[in-house]
């Protein structure tokens, strides 16, 4: 992979989650980035401890999914504390900090207080800003080049798409687009089958570049590295037991480069 290409290793610093359909997509990165920007707020502001923060992020979270609190079990194995009293401990400090209100003889007694939901509507605001939305546009073969029909990728519902941080992202934002990947011929470039991979709408490369390709005189497009050669193009697989394919290169039409990989979890 050239360095020009990013690849998101699934994981909550690097916001990005791809869990294989289309809504949880856009719920998981919201999550994690809102969590992000929660942890912000309340590390600087209020000197939580990791336990206070997650009890809280837990709270605000569940309430948000099922329109009521958790109870103090539920909490803990959310949290992994075994203890019902280290829970009731923390909740104590997060009443104490005003950031938590409690009824102490009701099970699902607990709520946010103002204080601390005016502190996750501004973390869930600052996601807004802090995510864009990229079309996945269709399907792209990483291996034997298939014949799709047309050189266009619009096949898929236009609200499927994946959220990412902008500030993964390159500087220049402007015509990307997403494709799910079909075959394994990438698979040395860390780009598995049912990945995603973000481009960038273009038609030229560079040597190196891993891009879209449309081959006019078949009909038909592949993932590949891009590689020019004595008036030819050479299209290089990732993958030891597939072979490079070489095509005059009029026959070439890139569509898009990769700046992007989004990993699909098992």
């Amino acid at each position: 992979m050239t360095e020009q290409t990013r690849l998101a290793n699934l994981d909550t610093e690097r916001l990005f989650v791809y869990t294989g359909t289309n809504e949880r997509i856009r719920l998981s990165v919201r999550a994690l980035v809102t969590v992000s920007i929660w942890r912000h707020f309340m590390g600087d502001t209020e000197k939580l401890s990791k336990r206070q923060q997650a009890i809280l992020e837990y709270i605000g979270q569940y309430a948000q999914r099922h329109n009521r609190p958790p109870t103090i079990r539920e909490i803990g194995e959310a949290v992994d504390i075994s203890s019902t009293s280290v829970v009731t401990y923390n909740l104590n400090k997060l009443v104490e900090k005003d950031l938590v209100s409690r009824e102490r003889e009701v099970s699902r007694g607990l709520s946010l207080t103002n204080k601390a939901r005016e502190k996750f509507n501004m973390a869930r605001e600052s996601v807004q800003s802090a995510l864009m939305r990229i079309p996945i546009k269709g399907q792209i073969v990483a291996g034997e080049p298939i014949n799709v029909g047309n050189d266009t990728f619009e096949t898929f519902d236009e609200e499927d798409v994946v959220e990412v941080a902008s500030s993964m992202l390159p500087k220049q934002q402007k015509d990307l687009f997403a494709l799910r990947v079909s075959g394994e011929s990438m698979i040395d470039a860390m780009v598995n089958d049912g990945d995603i991979v973000v481009m960038k709408q273009q038609q030229t490369a560079h040597n190196g570049d891993m891009v879209a390709v449309w081959l006019n005189s078949s009909d038909t497009t592949t993932l590949k590295y891009f590689f020019r050669e004595d008036g030819r193009v050479r299209l290089q697989p990732a993958n030891p037991q597939m072979k490079p394919i070489f095509v005059d290169a009029d026959d070439v039409t890139v569509q898009g480069k990769v700046v992007m990989v989004l990993r699909q979890t098992p």
